[in-house]
């Protein structure tokens, strides 16, 4: 199954124009021909099927011939991770919570951060690819990056983690997840969070935890979070 992307259509959507890149693609690599049926989702929760009505390489039109919407899990799952010193780690774990199930992102800038300017753009496309290619309907919030000081401050209703490699008192994440529970879990950077941020998070209400008794890399350590989370979930 090919899936496509398109945020602007909704259940009222009668017909679609793909753009010159997406047109020159389904026609020329994917060699669909006028009456071929194609799969697009809006990153909504919704799942159209469309049947070609122009086959043109420069303007593909379809028009919507049956809807289906997968209602959203009851749960969300919030990662905010500081990002990576080499980028392709970040999205590395990008598509992997992706493809495993995140529904926010937020990178956040640490004390040890090293990486302070991302790419968004480039990230949007990383988690846009992902969800197709996992076949997912819902597209992950990407939020814009903030600082942890502020970010550890905005209201969040739902289990708080922070995980962090210090030997102080620390739980086990899989044993303190509640199913059917929102979850917000804070990854820090090479090189850890801060004592001092670590204190300013417990004390904004964020649990410490620890992910295992090995010490990870930041991607990995956000892909075992997210992991964790689902399989309390399933």
């Amino acid at each position: 199954m090919q899936l496509f992307y398109n945020p602007d259509i909704d259940e009222s959507t009668s017909q679609i124009s793909f753009s010159k890149d997406e047109s020159k693609h389904i026609v020329k690599v994917l060699r669909k021909n006028s009456g071929d049926e194609l799969q697009i989702t809006n990153g909504k929760g919704w799942l159209f099927v469309a049947e070609i009505t122009n086959a043109d390489i420069k303007n593909c039109v379809a028009s919507i011939i049956s809807k289906a919407f997968e209602p959203a899990r009851n749960y969300k799952v919030h990662l905010a991770v500081a990002p990576t010193k080499m980028n392709d780690r970040y999205e590395w774990f990008l598509e992997k919570a992706t493809e495993i199930g995140v529904d926010t992102i937020t990178p956040f800038i640490c004390d040890h951060s090293e990486r302070k300017v991302v790419k968004m753009d480039r990230f949007e496309k990383i988690l846009q690819a992902a969800m197709k290619q996992s076949l997912h309907y819902y597209m992950p919030v990407l939020e814009e990056t903030v600082l942890f000081k502020d970010f550890i401050t905005h209201p969040f209703n739902g289990q708080k983690f922070i995980a962090h490699c210090e030997e102080t008192e620390r739980t086990s994440l899989k044993n303190a997840l509640q199913p059917e529970t929102d979850v917000l879990i804070l990854i820090g950077p090479e090189g850890d969070f801060s004592s001092n941020e670590i204190k300013a998070a417990v004390a904004s209400g964020f649990t410490p935890v620890t992910l295992g008794n090995t010490r990870l890399r930041t991607e990995t350590a956000a892909i075992v979070a997210c992991h964790s989370i689902a399989f309390v979930n399933e």
